[in-house]
């Protein structure tokens, strides 16, 4: 049954307003999707989608199959344009948004390919650098991302616009440094890590083995923990007064190394 809202005073609405802030994200254990692509990426990713707000006026035929899709358990809300625009947190709007359930993943849960290629973030405090590190990751279909800061908001909104609901197709796990270790060491996987202090360069080490790369704020750099058990630390050449690049790149940089490294070593050994 649609249930038609055409007050911002709504019970509901309010709700879905709370939402926009972290606290309460992780308080009702909710999200917010918005955008025909990202909500799709959701979609095929398995996401429980608790309810749906949509606007007629503003549906265009892309919307309209998401809506023919909808699980019959989700509560589905035909809001007026007002009432959207009250609750939209972006300018690009498609009519759609929708309330979803987060997963949190266990890295022991995450399925890695014979030879895997991880991320490792910690403490990157920027939503838009971290959906554009997913981005670049589910370009080169890297294995898994950890991110290693308790407190991000991986949910974030920024982080779903920025990554183009990408944050949806890559593996990704929540733990700390200690944890984030443990794991990659019980698989055997070698640590790279993105440091200045090194006269390595990336692009003279070995990356077509199992290998996660670890990237660390551009503020604070990496804790002690990498730089004690890394197996390699690199960098990338600067030749400007800038001396780091936004980490971002870096990581776009890195990645497709060692994608560069991988694809070109099979097609030698053909």
């Amino acid at each position: 049954m649609t249930i038609r809202i055409t007050s911002t005073q709504n019970p509901r609405i309010r709700q879905v307003l709370l939402l926009s802030k972290t606290r309460n994200r992780k308080k009702e254990n909710l999200f917010i999707i918005e955008g025909i692509r990202e909500i799709s990426k959701a979609a095929n990713a398995g996401y429980h989608f608790t309810a749906t707000f949509f606007c007629p006026e503003l549906l265009e035929d892309d919307s309209k199959k998401i809506l023919d899709k909808l699980s019959p358990e989700t509560e589905l809300y035909e809001v007026t344009r007002h009432v959207y625009e009250k609750i939209a947190y972006r300018d690009n709007r498609d009519g759609v948004i929708i309330e979803a359930v987060p997963k949190y993943p266990e890295p022991e849960e995450l399925i890695l390919s014979e030879n895997p290629l991880l991320l490792v973030l910690e403490t990157i405090e920027k939503p838009g650098n971290i959906g554009a590190i997913f981005r670049t990751a589910d370009a080169v279909k890297v294995d898994a991302v950890l991110v290693c800061d308790n407190n991000t908001d991986i949910y974030h909104p920024n982080i779903i616009r920025s990554s183009l609901g990408c944050l949806f197709t890559t593996q990704f796990s929540l733990c700390t440094p200690a944890e984030a270790l443990h794991f990659l060491r019980s698989k055997g996987i070698r640590i790279i890590s993105s440091a200045l202090q090194t006269e390595v360069l990336y692009t003279d080490t070995d990356l077509t083995k199992p290998t996660a790369l670890i990237l660390g704020s551009e503020a604070e750099g990496l804790t002690e923990i990498w730089r004690r058990h890394s197996d390699a630390m690199v960098k990338i050449p600067m030749s400007g007064v800038a001396d780091s690049l936004n980490v971002s790149v870096t990581a776009g940089i890195m990645v497709y190394e060692a994608w560069r490294q991988r694809y070109y070593s099979r097609v030698r050994n053909k």
